[in-house]
């Protein structure tokens, strides 16, 4: 019975950082490890590496982000109040949040489902 669905549901992935395209973001760097060069593969969420410097504010009308704190410190704004995160930290920003972050971290970011750039908005 397995194998009769094979075709149709999700694959596993396994990728390793330095393999992944890197691009500029309304956040900072970000490094691509599951992403948009992943559809066809049906992923859950998408994940990336960010390294944060300067996030500009913006919010998303159907993607929920879930940030992890990887390394350093500053600060996340969500709906214009500032909330200060370090290593360690998790945020959960759910659609239509309006926000964006200083200081310089690295962040683990998941996103469901994918978010892509036309499901990007500025204030």
């Amino acid at each position: 019975m397995g194998n009769e669905m094979d075709g149709e549901r999700p694959k596993a992935i396994i990728r390793h950082e330095e393999d992944c395209r890197s691009e500029r973001s309304t956040c900072g760097w970000r490094h691509l490890l599951i992403s948009s060069q992943d559809a066809a593969d049906k992923p859950a969420a998408w994940v990336h590496a960010v390294d944060i410097d300067g996030a500009k504010e913006h919010y998303h009308k159907a993607g929920t982000e879930i940030y992890y704190v990887l390394e350093g410190e500053g600060s996340i704004r969500l709906d214009g109040e500032d909330h200060p995160i370090r290593k360690g930290s998790v945020v959960h920003i759910p659609p239509g949040i309006i926000h964006g972050a200083k200081g310089r971290m690295r962040v683990l970011v998941v996103g469901i489902p994918d978010i892509t750039e036309g499901d990007l908005f500025f204030p």
